[in-house]
């Protein structure tokens, strides 16, 4: 099996998807993905793009076989940093080092643009990706708690204001 780790570009969107569905049923969400095919397209790879993606492809085949999407946040205290907001392999291609392939881009990333941290959330059940990151020398946050607001609630929320 080969494979190539590069940028991911327009081309790559419905692998990319295909894979955000497969692992929304990894963590039992299977339902919860309301992202489409031209959102992506348009947030990554428009004139405007917010996110970046690197994109493991299998060579033989063409198949989209992983990704590593980010993208530049800021810090109040610590400036800029890149969030690591999904890290995917497809089931059937893990353990033969892709995944690690892929975040040693963002990594690699991270340094060139100099940024000062990179971030990003394991769910504390995920224990083959919870040792994949103690290998890597990362640091657990066990002080910060994570919060968020669905589109929902935060309609709701403003009606209230």
């Amino acid at each position: 099996m080969s494979f190539v780790i590069r940028n991911g570009d327009e081309k790559d969107v419905h692998g990319i998807l295909r894979l955000i569905k497969e692992l929304a049923v990894f963590e039992r969400a299977p339902d919860a993905v309301i992202n489409t095919e031209k959102a992506l397209k348009k947030d990554g790879f428009g004139k405007n793009a917010i996110y970046n993606v690197f994109v493991a492809e299998e060579i033989a085949t063409g198949d989209i076989i992983g990704m590593a999407l980010y993208y530049t946040a800021y810090s109040t205290w610590k400036g800029r940093i890149i969030y690591l907001d999904d890290l995917i392999v497809t089931d059937r291609f893990r353990r033969y080092g892709i995944g690690q392939k892929l975040i040693n881009e963002v990594i690699k990333e991270a340094h060139e643009e100099k940024v000062s941290q990179v971030r990003w959330h394991v769910l504390d059940w995920n224990q083959p990706a919870i040792e994949f990151y103690k290998k890597m020398g990362v640091e657990f946050d066990r002080e910060w708690i994570t919060c968020k607001m669905s589109s929902e609630q935060v309609a709701d929320y403003v009606k209230g204001l």
